[in-house]
Protein backbone atom coordinates (compact mmCIF):
# COMPACT_ATOMS: atom_id res chain seq x y z
CA UNK A 1 0.00 0.00 0.00
CA UNK A 2 2.87 2.38 0.81
CA UNK A 3 4.38 1.81 -2.64
CA UNK A 4 1.07 2.56 -4.33
CA UNK A 5 0.53 5.74 -2.33
CA UNK A 6 4.06 7.00 -3.05
CA UNK A 7 3.66 6.18 -6.74
CA UNK A 8 0.37 8.10 -6.83
CA UNK A 9 1.99 10.98 -4.94
CA UNK A 10 4.77 11.12 -7.51
CA UNK A 11 2.25 11.19 -10.34
CA UNK A 12 0.88 14.31 -8.68
CA UNK A 13 4.41 15.65 -8.10
CA UNK A 14 5.41 14.98 -11.72
CA UNK A 15 2.29 16.75 -12.94
CA UNK A 16 2.98 19.71 -10.65
CA UNK A 17 6.58 19.86 -11.84
CA UNK A 18 5.39 20.05 -15.44
CA UNK A 19 2.84 22.76 -14.67
CA UNK A 20 4.32 24.99 -11.98
CA UNK A 21 7.45 23.40 -10.49
CA UNK A 22 8.03 22.36 -6.90
CA UNK A 23 7.15 18.67 -7.12
CA UNK A 24 9.98 17.89 -4.71
CA UNK A 25 8.00 19.60 -1.96
CA UNK A 26 5.47 16.77 -2.35
CA UNK A 27 7.79 13.77 -2.59
CA UNK A 28 10.45 14.71 -0.05
CA UNK A 29 8.20 15.26 3.00
CA UNK A 30 6.28 12.06 2.23
CA UNK A 31 9.48 10.04 1.95
CA UNK A 32 10.67 11.56 5.23
CA UNK A 33 7.80 9.68 6.88
CA UNK A 34 9.15 6.31 5.73
CA UNK A 35 12.95 6.53 5.34
CA UNK A 36 15.92 8.41 6.80
CA UNK A 37 16.32 12.09 5.74
CA UNK A 38 19.33 11.65 3.42
CA UNK A 39 17.71 8.62 1.80
CA UNK A 40 14.47 10.59 1.38
CA UNK A 41 16.33 13.39 -0.44
CA UNK A 42 18.26 10.98 -2.67
CA UNK A 43 15.19 8.87 -3.48
CA UNK A 44 13.16 11.98 -4.27
CA UNK A 45 15.90 13.08 -6.67
CA UNK A 46 15.74 9.74 -8.51
CA UNK A 47 11.95 9.72 -8.51
CA UNK A 48 11.74 13.09 -10.29
CA UNK A 49 14.87 12.80 -12.44
CA UNK A 50 13.44 11.05 -15.49
CA UNK A 51 11.27 14.03 -16.41
CA UNK A 52 14.43 16.00 -17.34
CA UNK A 53 15.48 13.91 -20.38
CA UNK A 54 11.91 14.14 -21.65
CA UNK A 55 11.96 17.92 -21.19
CA UNK A 56 15.23 18.22 -23.12
CA UNK A 57 13.79 16.08 -25.91
CA UNK A 58 10.66 18.28 -26.10
CA UNK A 59 12.76 21.45 -26.47
CA UNK A 60 15.49 19.97 -28.69
CA UNK A 61 14.50 22.14 -31.66
CA UNK A 62 15.25 25.26 -29.62
CA UNK A 63 18.80 24.05 -28.99
CA UNK A 64 19.78 24.00 -32.67
CA UNK A 65 23.19 25.54 -33.19
CA UNK A 66 24.14 25.39 -29.50
CA UNK A 67 26.12 22.18 -29.31
CA UNK A 68 29.70 22.48 -30.49
CA UNK A 69 30.18 26.02 -29.19
CA UNK A 70 32.92 26.50 -26.61
CA UNK A 71 30.82 28.81 -24.43
CA UNK A 72 28.40 25.95 -23.68
CA UNK A 73 31.15 24.18 -21.72
CA UNK A 74 31.46 27.27 -19.52
CA UNK A 75 27.92 26.51 -18.36
CA UNK A 76 27.97 22.69 -18.47
CA UNK A 77 31.16 22.27 -16.41
CA UNK A 78 30.00 24.31 -13.38
CA UNK A 79 26.58 22.62 -13.62
CA UNK A 80 28.15 19.17 -13.49
CA UNK A 81 30.70 20.08 -10.82
CA UNK A 82 28.06 21.76 -8.65
CA UNK A 83 25.77 18.74 -8.93
CA UNK A 84 28.57 16.35 -8.00
CA UNK A 85 29.81 18.44 -5.07
CA UNK A 86 26.27 18.93 -3.76
CA UNK A 87 25.54 15.20 -3.93
CA UNK A 88 28.85 14.33 -2.22
CA UNK A 89 28.10 16.85 0.52
CA UNK A 90 24.66 15.30 0.99
CA UNK A 91 26.18 11.82 1.25
CA UNK A 92 28.73 13.06 3.80
CA UNK A 93 26.31 15.11 5.88
CA UNK A 94 24.73 12.22 7.78
CA UNK A 95 21.10 11.95 8.85
CA UNK A 96 21.57 13.59 12.26
CA UNK A 97 23.10 16.73 10.76
CA UNK A 98 20.88 16.79 7.68
CA UNK A 99 17.70 16.77 9.77
CA UNK A 100 18.76 20.18 11.14
CA UNK A 101 19.01 21.55 7.59
CA UNK A 102 15.69 20.12 6.38
CA UNK A 103 13.38 22.90 7.68
CA UNK A 104 15.61 25.56 6.15
CA UNK A 105 15.92 23.74 2.82
CA UNK A 106 12.15 23.23 2.57
CA UNK A 107 11.60 26.91 3.48
CA UNK A 108 14.11 28.07 0.85
CA UNK A 109 12.50 25.84 -1.79
CA UNK A 110 9.06 27.23 -0.90
CA UNK A 111 10.29 30.81 -1.17
CA UNK A 112 11.73 29.96 -4.60
CA UNK A 113 8.25 28.81 -5.67
CA UNK A 114 6.78 32.07 -4.34
CA UNK A 115 9.33 34.03 -6.37
CA UNK A 116 8.64 32.06 -9.55
CA UNK A 117 6.90 34.97 -11.37
CA UNK A 118 10.08 37.02 -10.86
CA UNK A 119 12.58 34.27 -11.65
CA UNK A 120 10.73 32.90 -14.68
CA UNK A 121 10.35 35.53 -17.35
CA UNK A 122 7.82 35.01 -20.10
CA UNK A 123 9.95 36.73 -22.73
CA UNK A 124 11.67 33.98 -24.69
CA UNK A 125 12.69 36.17 -27.60
CA UNK A 126 16.20 36.73 -28.79
CA UNK A 127 19.07 34.34 -29.20
CA UNK A 128 19.90 31.32 -27.08
CA UNK A 129 23.54 32.35 -27.28
CA UNK A 130 25.04 34.29 -24.33
CA UNK A 131 24.60 38.04 -24.32
CA UNK A 132 27.07 39.03 -21.59
CA UNK A 133 30.55 40.50 -21.80
CA UNK A 134 33.70 38.46 -21.19
CA UNK A 135 34.29 40.31 -17.92
CA UNK A 136 31.02 38.94 -16.49
CA UNK A 137 31.65 35.29 -17.37
CA UNK A 138 33.39 34.48 -14.06
CA UNK A 139 30.33 35.82 -12.21
CA UNK A 140 28.01 33.80 -14.45
CA UNK A 141 30.03 30.62 -13.94
CA UNK A 142 30.07 31.12 -10.17
CA UNK A 143 26.32 31.71 -10.16
CA UNK A 144 25.60 28.55 -12.16
CA UNK A 145 27.90 26.56 -9.86
CA UNK A 146 26.09 27.77 -6.71
CA UNK A 147 22.69 26.97 -8.22
CA UNK A 148 23.95 23.51 -9.21
CA UNK A 149 25.42 23.01 -5.73
CA UNK A 150 21.97 23.57 -4.23
CA UNK A 151 20.45 21.31 -6.89
CA UNK A 152 22.85 18.49 -6.12
CA UNK A 153 22.27 18.81 -2.39
CA UNK A 154 18.50 19.27 -2.25
CA UNK A 155 16.97 20.23 -5.58
CA UNK A 156 13.38 21.36 -4.92
CA UNK A 157 12.78 24.47 -7.05
CA UNK A 158 16.03 23.97 -8.96
CA UNK A 159 14.40 24.56 -12.34
CA UNK A 160 13.25 28.03 -11.35
CA UNK A 161 16.63 28.88 -9.81
CA UNK A 162 18.35 27.79 -13.01
CA UNK A 163 16.03 29.93 -15.11
CA UNK A 164 16.71 32.86 -12.80
CA UNK A 165 20.47 32.42 -13.19
CA UNK A 166 20.23 31.99 -16.96
CA UNK A 167 18.07 35.08 -17.35
CA UNK A 168 21.25 37.12 -16.95
CA UNK A 169 23.13 35.02 -19.54
CA UNK A 170 20.87 33.69 -22.30
CA UNK A 171 17.40 32.29 -22.96
CA UNK A 172 15.94 30.01 -20.32
CA UNK A 173 15.58 27.11 -22.77
CA UNK A 174 19.06 26.00 -21.69
CA UNK A 175 17.56 25.34 -18.25
CA UNK A 176 16.37 21.85 -19.13
CA UNK A 177 19.69 20.79 -20.61
CA UNK A 178 21.83 22.19 -17.78
CA UNK A 179 19.48 20.81 -15.12
CA UNK A 180 19.68 17.40 -16.80
CA UNK A 181 23.50 17.53 -16.66
CA UNK A 182 23.52 18.67 -13.04
CA UNK A 183 20.82 16.35 -11.68
CA UNK A 184 22.09 13.45 -13.74
CA UNK A 185 25.54 13.61 -12.16
CA UNK A 186 24.05 14.19 -8.70
CA UNK A 187 21.76 11.16 -9.05
CA UNK A 188 24.71 9.06 -10.26
CA UNK A 189 26.72 10.00 -7.17
CA UNK A 190 23.80 9.30 -4.84
CA UNK A 191 23.19 5.90 -6.47
CA UNK A 192 26.87 4.95 -6.25
CA UNK A 193 26.94 6.05 -2.61
CA UNK A 194 24.00 3.75 -1.87
CA UNK A 195 21.71 6.55 -0.67
CA UNK A 196 18.69 5.59 -2.81
CA UNK A 197 15.90 3.35 -1.54
CA UNK A 198 14.95 1.54 -4.75
CA UNK A 199 11.88 -0.09 -3.22
CA UNK A 200 10.29 3.35 -3.25
CA UNK A 201 12.42 5.03 -5.91
CA UNK A 202 11.59 2.67 -8.80
CA UNK A 203 7.76 2.85 -8.60
CA UNK A 204 7.95 6.58 -7.86
CA UNK A 205 10.09 7.13 -10.97
CA UNK A 206 7.37 5.45 -13.05
CA UNK A 207 4.80 7.69 -11.39
CA UNK A 208 6.94 10.76 -12.10
CA UNK A 209 7.14 9.90 -15.80
CA UNK A 210 3.38 9.44 -15.96
CA UNK A 211 2.84 12.69 -14.06
CA UNK A 212 5.09 14.60 -16.44
CA UNK A 213 3.11 13.22 -19.39
CA UNK A 214 -0.19 14.22 -17.77
CA UNK A 215 1.16 17.67 -16.99
CA UNK A 216 2.12 18.13 -20.63
CA UNK A 217 -1.37 17.14 -21.77
CA UNK A 218 -3.24 19.51 -19.45
CA UNK A 219 -0.74 22.37 -19.41
CA UNK A 220 -2.92 24.60 -21.60
CA UNK A 221 -6.01 24.13 -19.43
CA UNK A 222 -4.60 24.02 -15.89
CA UNK A 223 -4.72 26.97 -13.50
CA UNK A 224 -0.98 27.29 -12.79
CA UNK A 225 -1.46 30.04 -10.22
CA UNK A 226 -3.81 27.87 -8.18
CA UNK A 227 -1.46 24.89 -8.41
CA UNK A 228 1.51 27.02 -7.34
CA UNK A 229 -0.52 28.37 -4.39
CA UNK A 230 -1.29 24.82 -3.25
CA UNK A 231 2.40 23.86 -3.51
CA UNK A 232 3.39 26.95 -1.54
CA UNK A 233 0.86 26.14 1.19
CA UNK A 234 2.17 22.57 1.41
CA UNK A 235 5.75 23.85 1.48
CA UNK A 236 5.16 26.31 4.32
CA UNK A 237 3.20 23.70 6.28
CA UNK A 238 5.96 21.11 5.82
CA UNK A 239 8.59 23.67 6.76
CA UNK A 240 6.72 24.58 9.94
CA UNK A 241 6.38 20.89 10.82
CA UNK A 242 10.08 20.22 10.30
CA UNK A 243 11.04 23.36 12.25
CA UNK A 244 8.93 22.18 15.18
CA UNK A 245 10.30 18.65 14.92
CA UNK A 246 13.89 19.91 14.90
CA UNK A 247 13.70 22.74 17.40
CA UNK A 248 10.35 22.40 19.18
CA UNK A 249 11.48 20.05 21.97
CA UNK A 250 14.43 22.28 22.84
CA UNK A 251 12.21 25.39 22.95
CA UNK A 252 9.65 23.58 25.11
CA UNK A 253 12.39 22.42 27.45
CA UNK A 254 13.69 25.98 27.82
CA UNK A 255 10.15 27.19 28.53
CA UNK A 256 9.69 24.59 31.26
CA UNK A 257 12.92 25.63 32.93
Amino acid sequence: MTYVLLCLANIVAGTINALAGGGGLITFPLLMLTVAPVTADATSAVALFFAYPAAVWRTRSQLDGVFGHGWLWLLVVPSVLGGVVGAVLLSRTGNRNFIEFVPWLVLIATIIIVLRPILVRRDEGGSVHPNITMALWPVAIAGIFLVALYGGYFGAGIGMLMIGALSFISRGVLKNFLTLCMRGMAVLVLVLQGNVNWKYGAPMAVGGLLGGYIGGMISHRANRTLIRSIVVAIGFAASAYFFWKAYGPAITHIGVE
